[in-house]
């Protein structure tokens, strides 16, 4: 059945259509995200035996999380503008398929300075979150468009749970098959690695950038399109004039950010800290990962919702609202020494935390509907920001990382209360004007 369009937009998600362009994207967006996860985050869950292998100290290990995170930046802030320019599909292309490469080469390391730079390039691939939401958001109308960007996001990003579920068996199964743990942990980045490298042709070949077709075509054939395409110069730096941007810079630097923190860091927490073997430590470390189920997709819902009946203005203030939550969360799970408590506070911050991932992707599209890819590419570097800020606190031997999280707490409650000022502040006619449009679009839906 195909969906119902505004302006060839779909305005809602029927997740057993596969044949409309609009939900096309939205199934391959969301796979696509979850498989970068595994190259991503393939490594973490297996940082015990890597850190025994290449005698890495607390120090090395702190820089080697804020390589997998720093390069992003400037990934996303490149590709967003990338996708303005050239549209996602050949972004993600080209980024599945050279991005894949140091996955699987990483085992050549044998140093920790070779495994710090394999690490480094593999960061890249975190630049894959900016096309996922730019893709969503061009082929969705506003009454639903937050919630489709919170859902691939959030299925996507359950990928960063499984991996850590399931890199441990991978390796496992390589042990279990004769080689020793300095062997199987870099035949086991081979595998995800060559899963993103099949995933670059089959979004080429069965994705388009827009419900009316790929970019190349529409400049060729479509003169409406060519002449709307010219009244977008400039939007980069309109972007980032715009104090919202900024303001969900920080926002997702303290949700997003963090969430790929804990990401790094959850197997090692809990094997330091509970004494846990490898696998257990995993499973638990996955849980935290796996809540992006359904999270994520809430905090999109809610962002919608409060859209709806409030305008702009609501969107941001939820956001600011879920922040509040994760943070007071973060402290108390930085407290807790019992390990099923530790589970349970875990993942009652993971909650308000994806929940806020999600609702500030609800906000973006409304921002400046001229420059979504280069707004997404801004915000989406934010959370990679927040995760190299938040990486430095475990780079010392002198601060535990319980002392750390509870300072990472206290930073995300101070950003939430930026925010929650941000969203009652009354905006001028000029700076609001893309967003009360789009909200108006939001309301005719």
């Amino acid at each position: 059945m195909e969906q119902p369009t505004l302006a060839g937009k779909a305005t809602k998600i029927n997740l057993l259509d596969f044949k409309s362009p609009s939900m096309r994207a939205f199934h391959l967006t969301w796979m696509t995200f979850f498989l970068c996860f595994f190259g991503w985050f393939g490594i973490a869950p297996l940082m015990p035996i890597v850190r025994k292998d290449l005698a890495l100290t607390q120090a090395q290990v702190g820089n080697i999380i804020i390589a997998s995170v720093s390069i992003t930046i400037f990934a996303r802030l490149l590709f967003g503008w990338l996708c303005d320019k050239i549209g996602p599909r050949i972004c993600y292309t080209v980024l599945l398929i050279f991005g894949s490469l140091p996955v699987m080469l990483i085992g050549l390391s044998n140093s920790y300075e070779s495994f710090l730079l394999f690490r480094l390039a593999i960061g890249v691939i975190g630049a894959s979150f900016v096309i996922t939401q730019y893709h969503t958001s061009v082929m969705f109308a506003p009454n639903i468009v937050g919630t489709a960007n919170a859902t691939v996001a959030g299925w996507g990003n359950m990928g960063g749970g499984v991996t850590l579920m399931v890199m441990p068996l991978i390796f496992a199964a390589f042990v279990g098959a004769g080689y020793i743990d300095a062997s199987a942990w870099r035949y086991s980045m081979v595998v995800p690695g060559a899963a993103l490298f099949i995933m670059g042709f089959v979004y080429y070949f069965f994705t388009q950038d827009t419900p009316e077709g790929n970019l190349s075509d529409l400049r060729k054939k479509d003169a409406q399109y060519k002449a709307r395409k010219g009244d977008e110069k400039g939007s980069f730096l309109t972007a980032c004039r715009d104090y919202r941007v900024w303001m969900l810079f920080l926002a997702y630097g303290a949700c997003f950010g963090i969430e790929i923190t804990i990401d790094n860091i959850a197997t090692l927490y809990f094997v330091d800290n509970f004494k846990l073997g490898l696998k257990e430590a995993g499973i638990i470390a996955g849980t935290f990962g796996m809540m992006n189920l359904f999270a994520r997709a809430l905090g999109g819902i809610f962002g919608d919702k409060a859209g709806k009946k409030f305008g702009l203005k609501g969107r941001i203030l939820i956001l600011g609202a879920f922040l509040m939550l994760e943070g007071l969360g973060i402290m108390l799970f930085s407290t807790i020494e019992v390990l099923p408590w530790a589970i349970a506070t875990m993942l009652l911050f993971a909650l308000f935390l994806k929940m806020s991932n999600g609702a500030t992707y609800s906000v973006v599209p409304f921002i400046n509907k001229k420059a979504i890819g280069a707004v997404s590419g801004i915000v989406g570097a934010g959370g990679n920001v927040g995760a190299v800020l938040a990486g430095l606190l475990f780079t010392s031997n002198e601060v535990s990382y319980r002392d750390s999280l509870f300072t990472i707490g206290i930073a995300v409650i101070c950003v939430s209360v930026i925010s929650l000022i941000a969203g009652t502040i009354k905006k001028n006619e000029a700076v609001d004007q893309t967003g009360a449009l789009a909200e108006q679009e939001l309301q005719a839906a």
